[in-house]
């Protein structure tokens, strides 16, 4: 027996598991790789410093240990450089660690040129400074305690400088400058290191918000499919026996000899039916795990049909289907993705709509579907708020459920929902749903 076809999934944003994507909060990574940026700053800045006060003031230091001590800098920042480009996010305990090396690295510079009285050792506060606005409390008292430990140890433990005998007498002057120099200089990384962290800690906050905002939306969903599940369970009994009442009705000689009210039977059975449809197709959504049992159809088929059953249930609205000009593969045909379609229509009818085109197109990643009509669109204050419960267009309270369920189904498929108002009037939704998510698992990864 052939095996239900896979679609092979991973994590998306919303921590559930859709192809190809990963955890999008990457603040961490952001900030690992300000740190670079700033170590190559820094390296840059010692190897001008030691080979200026070496060659250009004629103070004797060791050269060679001093620019060996650089490049290991520049060699870690190489191969963070190379680490950064495979990962997605980096966590607080590489930050410290990154951090930490920085101070020791600082440590050994300072021993060989001076220790504490070389003026650069105001350097290790732009250590702290970063810890505190990119560790946990823990770390950044780790960060404030090495340094302060490094910074004893260096006013008794280091290589002196060796003065020439013209700046013997100018030691206070140089130490001046050398402090300004310093401090200007740790103000101005400050500013530059800054702004782009507190960009990177604030995008972060608002992907946690959404975050939020959809976990409740979420909750709110399960809880009005608890309902809706309840309910058709509910209606099922009450369905089956109006369906028998009126199939007897219908074989009644009062009824089957008078044609007006045979043909308004008839209308009463074609509504029970759908009812039961409707009912139906609720528990099925309700019980059907993704992957059970899949419905393997191709896309013009599986949008022709919904197109059919939508102009059975409402005669008389044109509803027009076109595809663009590709070549459209094999799709797991989903039932949420039939009556997200479905709700769509139904919003374009409810709002007005003497026509709807129903639009089918395909990009390399994903499977894009369009619903355009010539009804009264949307206002800024619905596009502003699109997709969010209880909002709609049709004054009437408890409305706008159906774009809220669709956004949310899309979502869940790892796809997106945007909606405009067309040049011409009407409003035009467009679902754009990943083909790694709907299609085979052979042909997503062609």
């Amino acid at each position: 027996m052939e095996s239900a076809p896979r679609v092979k999934l991973r994590p998306s944003i919303s921590g559930r598991w859709l192809p190809g994507q990963w955890p999008a909060d990457a603040a961490g990574r952001k900030n690992m790789a300000l740190l670079v940026q700033l170590r190559w700053v820094a390296i840059a800045g010692q190897i001008v410093t030691i080979l200026f006060v070496h060659w250009g003031m004629g103070i004797s230091l060791p050269i060679l240990a001093m620019l060996l001590v650089a490049s290991i800098a520049a060699a870690v920042n190489i191969v963070t450089f190379a680490a950064l480009r495979r990962r997605t996010d980096v966590a607080h305990a590489e930050l410290f660690v990154a951090l930490l090396f920085d101070v020791l690295l600082l440590t050994v510079q300072l021993y060989l040129s001076g220790g504490a009285t070389n003026p650069f050792i105001s350097l290790y506060l732009l250590q702290v400074a970063l810890g505190a606005v990119l560790l946990d409390r823990w770390s950044i008292w780790g960060i404030v305690i090495m340094s302060a430990l490094c910074i004893a140890m260096l006013s008794f433990v280091y290589r002196p400088l060796h003065l020439t005998d013209a700046l013997e007498g100018h030691l206070f002057d140089l130490h001046i400058v050398g402090t300004w120099i310093c401090l200007t200089m740790i103000a101005v990384l400050l500013v530059l290191f800054m702004t782009p962290v507190a960009r990177n800690l604030q995008a972060r906050e608002a992907y946690l918000a959404r975050l939020r905002q959809q976990a409740a939306e979420e909750e709110h969903i399960v809880r009005m499919g608890l309902l809706a599940s309840g309910a058709a369970h509910e209606l099922g009994t009450p369905l089956s026996q109006l369906a028998v009442v009126l199939g007897d009705w219908r074989h009644m000689p009062e009824i089957s000899g008078h044609p007006a009210l045979k043909e308004e039977v008839e209308e009463m059975q074609a509504a029970v039916q759908r009812c039961k449809a409707i009912v139906t197709g609720i528990l099925l959504s309700a019980g059907e795990a993704r992957g059970e049992a899949p419905e393997v159809t191709n896309v013009r088929d599986f949008m022709e049909g919904i197109a059919r059953d939508w102009r059975t249930a409402n005669p008389g609205m044109p509803l027009h289907c076109d595809f663009g000009p590709h070549d459209y593969p094999r799709i797991v045909a989903d039932p949420v993705i039939r009556q997200a379609i479905g709700n769509l229509l139904d919003n374009a009818r409810e709002a007005g709509a003497s026509y709807i085109d129903l639009l089918v197109g395909r990009d390399s990643h994903s499977l894009n579907i369009a619903v355009r009509d010539n009804g009264s669109g949307f206002s800024e204050a619905m596009l502003a708020d699109f997709g969010k419960p209880y909002r709609s267009s049709k004054g009437s309270d408890g409305r706008g459920m159906g774009l809220f369920l669709v956004v949310n189904v899309v979502r869940k498929l790892g796809g997106s929902v945007s909606a405009s108002n067309g040049a011409d009037g009407g409003a035009l939704i467009l679902m754009r749903l990943p083909l790694g998510t709907v299609a085979l698992e052979e042909q997503a990864d062609e």
